[in-house]
């Protein structure tokens, strides 16, 4: 195929040149004569001077062919970057459905730290009231212990025995703010580090 392309720009090169060489050296030059030459003056390296018509044909088949073969890797590469267009679009297409999907489990995941921190609160709350009742409790049977002693003949201040329990009997603020901390056992309690 190129050596065929290069024999029909061998061809194309003698016949343009032979058809100069018929033309009359004393003929005047016409207005339109001069852009025809200077656009082939343009497409011409080096100047034709001293180079017969085969040479010049030779070396306008050569640059024909090496423009071939351009051509041809231009396209192979226009080929390939199209393959590539085509493999990222899908890449894409993955990707979004991934990202979709990802996006549905980050909310679905948000929303159930949502319910578990209602239902921690709700939990805490609780808890909060249950030591309320508990210290009620506490408090009922101090009295009823006090009740006992002073019916069996002891004697017994009540006032100590709260004064001594008050941490236990009524809740203050330190209580509330202790409640949001960790639970850590005392030193005096029966199950406290020792």
């Amino acid at each position: 195929m190129t050596a065929t392309k290069r024999l029909a720009a061998l061809l194309l090169a003698a016949t343009l040149m032979a058809g100069g060489c018929t033309s009359s050296p004393g003929r005047p030059k016409t207005a339109d004569a001069e852009p025809r030459g200077a656009t082939a003056q343009r497409f011409q390296d080096t100047p034709t001077e001293g180079r017969t018509a085969v040479e010049s044909a030779i070396e306008l088949s050569e640059k024909y062919a090496k423009l071939s073969d351009h051509a041809a890797t231009l396209r192979q590469d226009n080929q390939r970057l199209g393959a590539d267009n085509e493999n990222l679009r899908q890449q894409i297409a993955t990707l979004e459905t991934k990202l979709k999907q990802t996006q549905k489990e980050l909310g679905e995941a948000n929303d159930l730290l949502i319910e578990m921190l209602t239902e921690l609160n709700n939990w805490k709350s609780n808890i909060l009231g249950f030591r309320g009742e508990m210290r009620q409790a506490a408090q009922a049977q101090l009295e009823a212990l006090l009740k006992v002693l002073e019916i069996l003949g002891g004697q017994a201040e009540a006032g100590a025995i709260q004064q001594k329990h008050a941490g236990t009997l009524t809740p203050d603020a330190n209580d509330v703010a202790m409640s949001s901390k960790p639970a850590t056992p005392l030193r005096g309690e029966p199950n406290g580090a020792r």
